[in-house]
């Protein structure tokens, strides 16, 4: 199955149709921002459960996510240190005793892959900014610290994003 990327043009979120929300989402739009952020950086929001991508002063792009469950959750700054088309899913240690039926791997681009089409990963973590296999669970806690987003939307951000970027992950509201 080939994937395309097509331009984005600004608009205000709107509810998804039905092929929408199958196809897995992708509810972006462009938002004021506070001017104190330099463009070019990433802002993850828990308390807004939102991604902005800043890309110009006062201006950002804002994307719906999931985030990490109760026990999973963090916060810091941190930098995007690779990015990748289709990655692999390898369950850490600690997915596989709470879930003994996970698969012990995955490969890129299956359409059971939970990291999605794109990832983005998170200095020298184990956390990723990526797609989903799962897009009914944008806007909710589910992850084990990873920031879920839908694979339209992450199409969108992963061109926009070098490597170097700075990301800052915080539970301060923006919206």
């Amino acid at each position: 199955m080939a994937l395309a990327v097509s331009s984005f043009t600004p608009t205000r979120a709107s509810a998804q149709d039905l092929f929408s929300f199958l196809w897995d989402g992708g509810s972006r739009s462009v938002v004021g921002f506070s001017s104190k952020y330099e463009p070019r950086q990433i802002i993850v929001s828990f308390g807004d459960r939102k991604l902005y991508w800043i890309h110009k002063r006062g201006e950002a792009i804002s994307y719906p996510i999931a985030v990490p469950r109760e026990q999973s959750r963090w916060s810091g700054v941190t930098s995007v240190s690779n990015k990748a088309v289709n990655p692999s899913w390898t369950p850490t240690p600690t997915m596989l005793r709470e879930n003994p039926r996970l698969p012990r791997w995955v490969p890129g681009g299956h359409p059971q892959n939970p990291l999605g089409v794109r990832a983005l990963y998170l200095g020298a973590s184990a956390y990723r900014i990526h797609g989903t296999d799962a897009p009914w669970t944008i806007g909710t806690a589910v992850s084990k610290g990873c920031i879920r987003m839908y694979n339209e939307d992450v199409l969108d951000l992963y061109p926009r994003v070098p490597v170097g970027t700075k990301v800052t992950v915080t539970w301060q509201r923006f919206g």
